[in-house]
């Protein structure tokens, strides 16, 4: 479960990008963060792991207050969490299977154990004959597979991603949506931020719009 409770979010200089943001999305939800660019939905997101803190607020993550999470603490407050972000953050200098295995490794996983839910989570995105595959050699729709797999391998509760289909053409962007149906389907709490809803209206529980840092059309 997610809540936000009043939650604003201002940088030097008195930008506001969030402001007195209120709403709550339920365990098991597939909701889509719609919204202008520039409405705050990168800003958003990046506050459920407390890769930035609220200016005012609270962040509520599965009962816990994380805009009041000490840095020790958010490590553990992200192992519940899969992140997708438009940057991906893949290691080009490292297969496809050593990209997925990264979480795992940081959390101690055994090895055997862990090269086994690898090459499940490669499996659920259609990658699993590309594990020796550099992801340089990974087309832009491969690529963010690798990125989902690699959110999704530590089995987390929540899968949160930024504009996942950006840059796909339409087959792949509705291939990428139905993946993240097929997480909910299994109780995973999904939150997309985009602002191209037509792949994933079919499946989504509902929609929450930004305008400008507000809740909005």
């Amino acid at each position: 479960m997610i809540r936000f409770e009043q939650v604003s979010k201002r940088y030097p200089g008195g930008i506001a990008a969030l402001a007195e943001l209120t709403f709550v999305i339920e365990s098991g939800e597939m909701v889509i963060l719609s919204g202008h660019s520039g409405a705050g939905k990168s800003t958003l997101l990046r506050l459920i792991p407390a890769i930035e803190r609220p200016t005012q607020g609270a962040v509520i993550v599965n009962g816990q207050n994380v805009s009041a999470l000490k840095r020790a603490a958010v490590p553990f407050l992200r192992r519940n969490l899969g992140m997708i972000f438009q940057d991906q953050k893949l290691l080009f200098d490292r297969s496809a299977f050593d990209n997925v295995m990264l979480p795992l490794a940081i959390a101690g996983v055994a090895t055997r154990d862990a090269g086994r839910r690898v090459r499940a989570a490669l499996d659920k995105v259609g990658l699993l004959d590309r594990e020796k595959a550099m992801p340089i050699a990974l087309s832009g729709g491969e690529q963010q597979r690798l990125a989902i797999a690699r959110a999704v391998v530590a089995r987390p509760s929540i899968l949160i991603a930024d504009e996942p289909t950006a840059h796909l053409d339409d087959d792949t962007a509705r291939d990428i949506a139905a993946m993240f149906h097929a997480f909910n389907q299994v109780g995973v709490t999904v939150l997309v931020a985009t602002h191209h809803e037509a792949p994933f209206a079919p499946f989504m529980t509902r929609r929450i719009g930004l305008s400008h840092g507000r809740l909005g059309p």
